[in-house]
């Protein structure tokens, strides 16, 4: 008898110890925590990601497919209590920084994950390099957790693969070419150098649908440089050098013919000012003439073409008289 009361103190003390002390838990402030019973997370009940606007980015094909359920998630603090039949998930969700080329699965891929190869329309392989920012969604983290083996896996292939495609496609934004941008015109490294802003924003909204899809929100691409192949560098560098060439002496003569532009059109705006004011002169004079003729006839407007007479010949050298023969 006191054997058995001995073997229940036991089992009583070590069941206190091992399930009742030890339930016990807390969450930090960057993670996030769900429960399972008996291996099922606990709901919201009749809630699924459909009813959230994550699911927007969705297509309609797609939307039964990741249908998950919303769960019931423990917020930062504590101490939370869980019997020994419950088991607690707890996933941060700070934000992370990779790079772009890494690959979970295979360290060796992508050049040991450094940089990420792509083929662009005319057929030159690229090697890109750049990070991506990303974090756990807590509206679905029944995707990150139950829903995908490996998450982080699921959400770097979808990035890769939607950025190989934009770069096999990448075509320019339709502007007016001058001659100095046809030159370049046709290769497509350049256009994406010049574009990587665009490229970059195209990367954020293709990749809005990762929180639905794997509970992994990408906030951010980075893509900060393409390289062209060794054995091909040297020549685009060289076309380059005569595009940039081209367009230096393009916009020299561009800026020369409007400075002479600028002056023919000052050199106009100040003759037909001068002939302005001489015509100006002219209709002052007449009006002159004509007060004094109204005031005192004509022999005063006789006087006057006389005095003026008087003075042009004060100011002649040479005289000239016609006289009847």
């Amino acid at each position: 008898m006191e054997l058995l009361i001995g073997i229940s103190l036991g089992f009583a003390a070590w069941f206190g110890i091992r399930f009742i002390l030890t339930g016990f838990f807390t969450v930090d402030q960057n993670q996030r925590a769900v429960k399972t019973v008996f291996c099922r997370a606990q709901r919201i009940k009749d809630k699924s990601t459909l009813d959230d606007p994550i699911a927007d980015s969705l297509r309609a094909d797609e939307q039964k497919r990741y249908a998950y359920p919303q769960l019931k998630v423990i917020q930062p603090g504590g101490p939370y209590f869980k019997w020994p039949w419950e088991r607690v998930h707890k996933v941060s969700i700070a934000t992370e920084t990779s790079n772009m080329a890494y690959d979970p699965e295979d360290p060796r891929a992508n050049h040991n994950n450094s940089v990420l190869e792509a083929v662009t329309k005319d057929q030159l392989n690229i090697g890109l390099t750049g990070q991506i920012r990303y974090r756990v969604s807590e509206r679905n983290l029944y995707a990150y957790i139950f829903g995908v083996k490996k998450p982080i896996a699921h959400v770097m292939g979808y990035f890769v693969s939607v950025l190989r495609e934009r770069i096999a496609n990448f075509e320019a934004p339709a502007i007016e070419l001058d001659t100095a941008a046809i030159a370049a015109q046709g290769i497509s490294i350049n256009d994406l150098r010049k574009n990587l802003r665009d490229l970059n924003d195209h990367m954020d909204r293709e990749c809005q649908v990762s929180e639905a899809r794997y509970g992994v929100i990408l906030e951010a691409s980075l893509i900060t440089g393409i390289d062209p192949p060794a054995e091909v560098e040297s020549a685009l560098a060289a076309i380059n050098t005569a595009h940039n060439q081209v367009s230096s002496d393009i916009s020299l003569a561009l800026a020369a013919a409007d400075q002479k532009i600028v002056q023919s059109k000052k050199a106009v705006e100040i003759e037909t000012l001068n002939a302005q004011a001489e015509v100006e002169q002219l209709y002052r004079i007449a009006e002159q003439l004509k007060d004094l003729k109204d005031q005192g006839g004509k022999e005063a407007l006789d006087v006057y073409c006389r005095n003026v007479r008087l003075n042009l010949l004060g100011k002649a050298q040479k005289i000239f008289k016609e006289v009847d023969l």
